[in-house]
């Protein structure tokens, strides 16, 4: 997991254990990493990468994070679209490796110079400079995607996501997203603190394998279905969303506008549908 947990030293206390006092112990306590991760982006030649992003992150699959928020953000549509990406060494001492320098290959459109983004690990869209700027169309159309999955099968996918959830089983801090195919096998997993960035993982991993578009699979997050993640999903090609908690009306409307399945408050054996019904079957 690399530099994915910490340990720190907490101050136990449990109200229940002692009867009427409390008890209290020192030990240690795993947590999740967050650290920055910046992403330059440019053009091969001397000095002509700039910074687009900073963005808190857990480390690990930094490249698939950087590939991924690329693309659902429209700035590259395939691996084509990219030279090289390489982590970097930051002016860290000793070095993190926080750094990740994309070259775009000949003849892709580099990032506006007043295009710019600052994320955190709760928010994928906080940088945006406008309105007209958070809505981000999708070059593949999911409204025709043939997929459907028994309803008996998206109930099981929760407990399978939590199973292969490493970092979580140590730390309880980290959002996961799992891409599925419509069996229900687990195709991929990416775990990091914030829920925009475990899916750009998913998708960047997706852009270095060219599999591009995930037409047939569902993806599966761990939290809430925001418009920002509805928006990452339909950017892969995925056809159906998945969330264990509800969706915002944002994400609801642009799901019914992108012909994609949007899936909320999978728990149990329950589950609301709230766009394009017709790809979850009995």
């Amino acid at each position: 997991m690399g530099r994915a947990t910490d340990r720190r030293g907490v101050l136990r206390i449990d109200l229940d254990a002692g009867g009427d006092r409390p008890t209290s112990v020192r030990r240690g306590d795993a947590l999740a990493v967050e650290e920055p991760l910046e992403i330059r982006v440019g053009m091969a030649g001397p000095a002509r990468r700039r910074p687009l992003t900073v963005t808190m992150r857990t480390p690990g699959d930094d490249l698939d994070l950087a590939l991924g928020f690329l693309l659902t953000e429209g700035l590259i549509r395939s691996a084509d679209d990219v030279h090289t990406a390489q982590l970097c060494a930051g002016a860290e001492t000793p070095n993190t490796y926080n750094v990740v320098d994309v070259v775009l290959a000949p003849g892709v459109p580099e990032p506006a110079a007043d295009r710019n983004f600052h994320t955190t690990s709760a928010c994928g869209v906080c940088g945006k400079a406008s309105i007209d700027a958070v809505r981000t169309r999708s070059v593949f159309n999911v409204t025709d995607d043939p997929l459907r999955v028994p309803a008996a099968v998206l109930a099981d996918l929760p407990g399978r996501l939590r199973a292969a959830q490493p970092a979580f089983d140590r730390t309880g801090g980290l959002h996961a997203a799992g891409l599925f195919t419509a069996d229900g096998d687990l195709v991929v997993l990416r775990e990091d603190v914030g829920r925009h960035n475990a899916v750009d993982k998913v998708v960047g991993w997706a852009v270095r394998e060219r599999r591009l578009p995930l037409a047939g699979h569902l993806l599966l997050v761990s939290g809430r279905a925001s418009f920002e993640l509805t928006q990452k999903a339909w950017m892969a090609g995925v056809p159906l969303l998945a969330a264990v908690s509800a969706p915002s009306t944002l994400a609801a409307d642009l799901a019914a506008e992108a012909g994609l399945t949007l899936v909320g408050f999978l728990r149990g054996r329950t589950m609301n549908v709230y766009a394009h019904p017709q790809r979850v079957v009995d």
